[in-house]
């Protein structure tokens, strides 16, 4: 049997620079750390990590600014 997939909701202001969130997050436990990956979620709302396979996720109704 598989292990679940994680998945993390992110709401807008959590993101990064331009629409990225990094993994791992600072609530993961140290023993488990894998190199330090920058995941797109402003694109399609979603992105997995490749390394834990991750889930992160835009909350539903956030909105994300357009840079001008």
């Amino acid at each position: 049997m598989s292990k679940p997939i994680a998945v993390v909701e992110v709401a807008a202001k959590d993101l990064q620079g331009p629409g990225v969130v990094f993994c791992p997050n600072p609530t993961m436990a140290l023993w488990s750390n894998h190199p330090r990956v920058y995941i797109d979620v402003a694109t399609t709302g979603e992105g997995k990590c490749p390394y834990c396979g991750t889930v992160y996720r835009l909350k539903a109704g956030e909105k994300l600014h357009a840079a001008h």
